[in-house]
């Protein structure tokens, strides 16, 4: 292999990860003491995103989802994100495990 080649992989490999999902298709997601604005999203089936969530109650925050397997804990205040992989068609719900009196949200992939 070429040693600019090398050098090329190496600087890639480098790349902290969330320089990748910065490219990624983004969808915001307000999580404040129990509900989700939007309570869905609306994402294309096949594609892989990332959700910006931010906690704006005042406690703390848990994004979770089993089909998904994905969960996020944050404080109040605090803004994160997670990427989510290409989904097939069909409805993802999501939860605030502080909060599971509350209705659920959801993924619907198209």
């Amino acid at each position: 292999m070429p040693h600019f080649l090398q050098a090329l992989l190496w600087a890639a490999l480098a790349l902290p990860l969330s320089t990748f999902a910065a490219s990624l298709p983004s969808y915001e997601l307000v999580i404040r003491d129990g509900h989700f604005t939007p309570q869905f999203l609306e994402v294309p089936a096949g594609q892989r995103f990332k959700i910006v969530l931010h906690n704006q109650g005042q406690g703390p925050a848990e994004f979770e989802s089993m089909p998904l397997r994905v969960e996020k804990v944050m404080s109040p205040g605090v803004k994160s994100f997670v990427v989510i992989h290409p989904l097939r068609p069909g409805h993802y719900p999501f939860f605030d495990e502080f909060h599971l009196e509350l209705p659920e949200g959801g993924i619907i992939a198209k």
